[in-house]
């Protein structure tokens, strides 16, 4: 079974790419490589965010003041 990769790991190889782009020495072909794999990170660190809000909303209290997690649906 593949291992995920973590926010963290996909935030660090995405700021990686900036820094390269930023750098000014890849060829045109290279830049577009590079902007094609930050966009797959970006979205991939996006999703990760949205997951993650939605799981911290479904936190709740209950009629006592209890907080309580309600079973999170991914959609």
């Amino acid at each position: 079974m593949a291992k995920k990769k973590t926010f963290d790991a996909a935030l660090k190889e995405l700021e990686k790419i900036v820094k390269e782009m930023e750098s000014g020495n890849l060829s045109l072909e290279g830049a577009v490589k590079k902007y094609e794999s930050g966009m797959k990170q970006s979205k991939y660190c996006l999703d990760l965010l949205d997951k993650t809000e939605k799981k911290i909303a479904m936190l709740t209290k209950d009629c006592d003041g209890n907080v309580k997690e309600e079973p999170f649906k991914d959609e």
